[in-house]
């Protein structure tokens, strides 16, 4: 006994009735989908059903797992009384117990603390709904287990799938996983989010993969491509993904629509048997561990530079020179520009194509740019605000870039700019002046006026400011992924 069962579905909320009020029509095809897939989850009568969910709890570096004996939760929020429509269901604690165990022998980042907030979400109802619908009358959903999202790279997502297919092997459950979550959020330009190129892509390839249950491929989608498409479900796949290693499936393709400028797709999973060249996460390590060795071999001075500044720094606890990293045999011989120029630099740092800190600056601070590289690539594993400090145990995982900066120079305005070629400085002269940069030729950065008002969202400049614009190119070290 094991996971019997797999739905990949989304969770509009006007797909229910009292939310929708007919608005549901325009998306026929989704509900008609929906509710084979209710009948089926009901036929199967599992003892657990284990949902994972884009709007859980969430934090960056912990999947959050609901606690407790029962939980409820309603659509008050889309304007629907509690009265005319709530639901409560029954916890599988024994389920959590076991999974939360399985979690902490491996030191695996996942489990019950953090709760902020214990009512049902709408990702977690809306399938649920589409089961008990189902359900002969008399009966009573399956007890359910209940898992948030996290920060953490894809392939902890998909480890904590093999964890859940563990607990429920151990328990002698049978177990239906439902992987709630639409997909691009920007489809239309009168969408929640606008359009963007990168929507419809993103759905066309995600419903590629999961219509084949090429799950394998989920690892292919680059961070900042799915930022860009505004998905919310690609983790949710993976952990399901991650439910089935090592197991063929019959996969059945239902439906995708996206009327109103958000994608839903709904596709299932039935085990059919053990196939050991489904080992996706293995063969995915292996091949990551490849791509970086090749990777190393790419690298200039500069990046080597930032690398083994931060690899030094973590083994040792102290910020090296580059004359220590020299001596050391680590680092070759740096070229005269390195050593001999002073310049402000920004070191960034990227995990799974997604960034995971950059701190620069924007002028020369230390005595030479070797020495403000290692400056930098310290701070942006330590100090940038947007994310955690860095661990060691992520090092091997980083992809390195170093940007040096000419002099900045003023501009009389945006016209003075090209998105491609010039970075971008605004500042302020107020009282307390405020000073906010982009660099140039940003993946998702496609127009003058985008980079300017990003660059004032850094700095906290309104839009009703008036700024001083500067200018500046860069000199960009980086090896392609």
């Amino acid at each position: 006994m094991s996971i019997i069962f797999g739905a990949m579905v989304p969770h509009p909320p006007l797909i229910i009735p009292e939310v929708g009020r007919g608005q549901e029509a325009g998306i026929a095809d989704t509900v008609a989908a929906y509710k084979e897939v209710g009948r089926k989850v009901a036929e199967l009568a599992p003892d657990t059903i284990v949902i994972s969910t884009p709007h859980s709890v969430m934090y960056y570096d912990y999947f959050h797992i609901s606690p407790g004996a029962f939980a409820k939760g309603d659509f008050a929020r889309f304007g629907v009384s509690p009265s005319d429509w709530s639901m409560t269901v029954e916890y599988d604690e024994e389920f959590v117990k076991t999974l939360c165990d399985y979690a902490d022998e491996l030191s695996f980042p996942a489990g019950v603390a953090g709760e902020r907030d214990a009512s049902l979400d709408h990702a977690t109802l809306i399938p649920l709904h589409f089961v008990r619908e189902a359900l002969p009358e008399g009966a009573t959903l399956p007890k359910v287990v209940r898992i948030g999202l996290s920060g953490m790279p894809l392939s902890y997502h998909y480890m904590l799938g093999m964890l859940i297919r563990n607990a429920a092997e151990e328990l002698g459950r049978n177990v239906v996983y439902i992987a709630s979550g639409d997909l691009s959020h920007k489809l239309k330009d009168d969408g929640p989010y606008g359009f963007d190129a990168a929507g419809p892509q993103y759905d066309e390839r995600i419903m590629e993969v999961m219509g084949s249950a090429s799950f394998g491929d989920l690892f292919s989608f680059d961070g900042d491509f799915c930022d860009r498409a505004a998905e919310c479900g690609h983790r949710s796949f993976v952990m399901m993904a991650g439910a089935f290693d090592r197991t063929a499936v019959e996969v059945q393709k239902y439906s995708h629509e996206g009327p109103f400028g958000v994608g839903y797709g709904i596709c299932t999973y039935a085990p059919t048997g053990p196939d050991e060249t489904r080992n996706f996460l293995e063969r995915e390590e292996q091949a990551k561990a490849q791509k970086m060795a090749e990777l190393r071999g790419k690298e200039d001075a500069y990046i080597t530079l930032a690398r083994l500044t931060l690899e030094s720094y973590f083994e040792k606890g102290i910020t090296p020179s580059a004359e220590t990293l020299h001596e050391q045999g680590l680092l070759p011989e740096l070229p005269p520009a390195l050593l001999e120029t002073r310049a402000g630099c920004f070191v960034s740092l990227h995990k799974d194509g997604a960034l995971r800190g950059c701190i620069g600056t924007t002028g020369p601070t230390q005595d030479t740019l070797a020495d403000e590289i290692i400056r930098n690539a310290v701070n942006a594993a330590t100090e940038d605000p947007r994310f955690p400090r860095v661990e060691a145990h992520e090092l091997p995982d980083l992809v390195y870039s170093v940007d040096v900066l000419s002099a900045p120079e003023d501009i009389d305005g945006p016209d003075d700019l090209d998105v491609r070629k010039y970075g971008v400085i605004v500042s302020t002269d107020g009282f307390i002046p405020k000073r906010g940069l982009l660099l140039p030729d940003l993946a998702g950065v496609d127009t003058v006026a985008e980079q300017i008002a990003i660059a004032r969202r850094k700095a906290n400049i309104r839009d009703d400011e008036k700024v001083k614009l500067q200018r500046f190119t860069v000199e960009r070290h980086e090896v392609r992924v």
